[in-house]
């Protein structure tokens, strides 16, 4: 097990980018975001010194079917079928998602995300556990068992360093693609639901001691504005701020997400957000993201990072890509 955590480890922040380095330490000590500095939560300060950031990557991956079906005491007479979601073994085996977030640690990782991809009320509704009190519960148990991890290893290695990042994930839905061929002007939902949702999946992270925000696989671009709006509106109302970073997707080797802007174009949607960090992750594997990367680091200010997954299926339906890439 542990060389396979060592191998999926990968590489998150990327220095010496155009620029990348300068802004990441101005950002760091505080010249951007003077708040930043009354969150308690230190990463930028330790961060600042550092070219390289490595964390985590799937968790969903590692899972096996015995543990996806677990329902555990809370959700045992629940009446819908709770098959794939993972984001509940935070509460029904807490144990699995501890190994999987340690050994990880154990691997190098500076960084561990929270196991709430689908930490939103609007993902929860496919389960019919869409109210906002079981999403809060959720998010924040999820938080409080990868600080439980982080806080345990750096018991047990004094000197080391550790982080956890609050995974905020694209949600089911899309802002800016109807669901019907049949009605291009069609939506699923709302941009005000989709901010909300993002809002208080946001406030339960926060109250369970996440370091940082990551909002990730964002293949729609409005969503992404959607949650830096909802991250925004929380900090006003929280009176003090932590870094965020954003994660793109590019859906195949066209270079676009699935809303239909390259990453450089991504990038000049969101920059007004002044993330920590700008990157892609999932869809493509490491080779073919690296040009993409290449493309980033050119025109954003803040630090670059990418965690590509294993590629594009092949003929087989099986993925050639493995191992560490260091883009």
């Amino acid at each position: 097990m542990e060389g396979h955590f060592v191998q999926e480890c990968c590489i998150w922040a990327v220095g010496d980018v155009d620029g990348g380095a300068h802004h990441f330490h101005r950002w760091c000590n505080g010249h951007l975001y003077p708040e930043i500095q009354a969150s308690g939560r230190g990463f930028p300060r330790w961060a600042g010194g550092r070219q390289q950031v490595c964390n985590d990557t799937a968790l969903n991956t590692i899972l096996t079917p015995k543990h996806t079906t677990n329902k555990g005491d809370r959700y045992k007479t629940h009446h819908a079928e709770l098959k794939g979601n993972n984001d509940l073994l935070v509460i029904t085996r807490p144990d699995v998602i501890a190994e999987i977030h340690t050994a990880y640690l154990e691997a190098g990782a500076d960084i561990i995300e929270t196991n709430t991809f689908n930490g939103t009320t609007i993902s929860m509704a496919d389960y019919d556990l869409d109210t906002v009190e079981e999403v809060k519960f959720i998010n924040k148990t999820a938080a409080q068992l990868a600080k439980k991890c982080t806080t345990e290893y750096m018991a047990t290695h004094p000197g080391s360093v550790k982080f956890v990042a609050g995974a905020i994930g694209p949600t089911n839905k899309t802002l800016s693609v109807s669901p019907s061929v049949e009605n291009p002007a069609l939506r699923g939902i709302t941009y005000d639901e989709v901010e909300q949702a993002y809002y208080e999946q946001a406030e339960a992270l926060y109250d369970g001691g996440v370091d940082m925000f990551l909002v990730e696989t964002i293949f729609d671009t409005l969503n992404a504005k959607a949650a830096i709006f909802a991250l925004e509106r929380f900090f006003a109302a929280k009176g003090c701020r932590i870094p965020v970073f954003i994660s793109g997707t590019i859906v195949d080797n066209s270079g676009r997400t699935l809303s239909g802007q390259t990453n450089e174009a991504f990038w000049n949607s969101v920059q007004h957000a002044k993330p920590m960090a700008i990157g892609l992750n999932c869809a493509l594997g490491a080779s073919d993201m690296k040009k993409y990367i290449a493309n980033l680091s050119a025109c954003a200010d803040c630090y670059v990072f990418c965690y590509p997954n294993a590629g594009l299926p092949n003929a087989m339906g099986g993925y050639d890509q493995k191992g560490m890439y260091n883009v």
